[in-house]
């Protein structure tokens, strides 16, 4: 039972960290200083981010309900 909630805790970290690099400007060289404002296509970095986010997520409501249901 303990296992889950530390699951749990690191998992919501982890997504707070990854919605946090998600930057609303442009993607992430707007993070790193750079500016953009013609619309691109996720690639590299970016897409990984946003990918890991969803995942992240879905990770994150398992886990809820399971705490829920334990």
């Amino acid at each position: 039972m303990k296992l889950i909630y530390i699951a749990q805790i690191v998992v919501g970290i982890l997504l707070i960290i990854s919605i946090l690099l998600q930057s609303r400007g442009g993607g992430l060289s707007s993070v790193f200083g750079g500016t953009s404002t013609v619309f691109q296509v996720k690639r590299g970095a970016e897409k990984f981010i946003f990918n890991s986010t969803i995942f992240l997520g879905i990770i994150f409501i398992i886990l809820c309900l399971a705490v829920l249901f334990i």
